[in-house]
């Protein structure tokens, strides 16, 4: 089984946001791909089977399997498009969150994702002690959104990972408006077994949604300030769903001789 391992929303290796990609003839149980996950210890590694109208995705942090990531569809969509589907600019993955349809444009790929309904709830004294600073707002959806003054606050919070847990929503976002980008923002996920998504672009449905309300602008351009960092083009559409796209990066092609079964 070949296993690729591609940086995404980036153009550099060794920048952006790692994912791990299986391309595989058939489905191994759960179990070995939540092992063959916990052993590559990355945020995401992404499992794919052929099907008669496309490839079924499914993804594993190392941790549990989850609904949506962006980064790892990317990386998914970069690998069959280049290796795989190479005659093709367009391929169609079914999910836990439905079909997602992810487009080569120049260099970029395009995602076409779901939005959620976003919820403003008060903000309490455990995020501002889970976070070391107290949110201007916080938003909920599939995930936790606290909005903070500015960028320089995301930049430099380091959180209280154990704190973070007891707070609602699959990962806890904090954002601010940029200096030179209409946001950046960084994305904790322990409640994943992952302290920080260096970039993650399914939280960015809500992040680029946000923003979108709040500027009234429908095209986002989003930076996620992990230690790797990564850019993201977000363009909220008509059908109420949101086009995220990114560039990728090709680290490595080995070879899994694990039996998983």
């Amino acid at each position: 089984m070949k296993q690729y391992i591609v940086d995404a929303f980036t153009s550099r290796p060794f920048s952006g946001n790692p994912a791990a990609v299986c391309v595989m003839d058939a489905w191994p149980s759960d179990e070995s791909m939540m092992k063959l996950a916990m052993e590559n210890n990355l945020s995401e590694t992404a499992f794919l089977v052929k099907e008669p109208s496309g490839y079924r995705l499914r993804w594993f942090t190392p941790g549990t399997e989850v609904e949506l990531c962006g980064h790892a569809t990317l990386a998914a969509a970069f690998v069959m498009l280049n290796f795989h589907e190479t005659d093709e600019m367009e391929i169609c993955f079914h999910t836990l969150s439905g079909t997602l349809t992810v487009r080569r444009i120049g260099k970029r790929y395009e995602m076409d994702f779901p939005t959620y309904e976003l919820k403003e709830i008060p903000v309490t004294d455990e995020m501002e002690q889970a976070f070391g600073i107290r949110p201007s707002q916080a938003v909920l959806g599939l995930d936790l959104l606290c909005v903070f003054e500015n960028e320089k606050q995301v930049k430099e919070m380091n959180p209280n990972q154990e704190l973070l847990k007891n707070l609602p929503g699959r990962i806890q976002n904090a954002t601010a408006k940029g200096c030179n980008i209409d946001c950046v923002s960084r994305s904790f996920c322990p409640k994943l077994s992952v302290a920080e998504d260096p970039v993650c672009g399914s939280a960015h449905c809500q992040i680029a949604d946000y923003w979108s309300q709040v500027t009234h602008k429908k095209v986002i351009h989003a930076y996620q300030a992990s230690k790797r960092g990564g850019y993201l083009h977000c363009a909220l559409l008509s059908n109420g769903r949101i086009a995220i796209s990114g560039e990728a990066a090709l680290v490595a092609i080995s070879e899994i001789v694990a039996d998983l079964t």
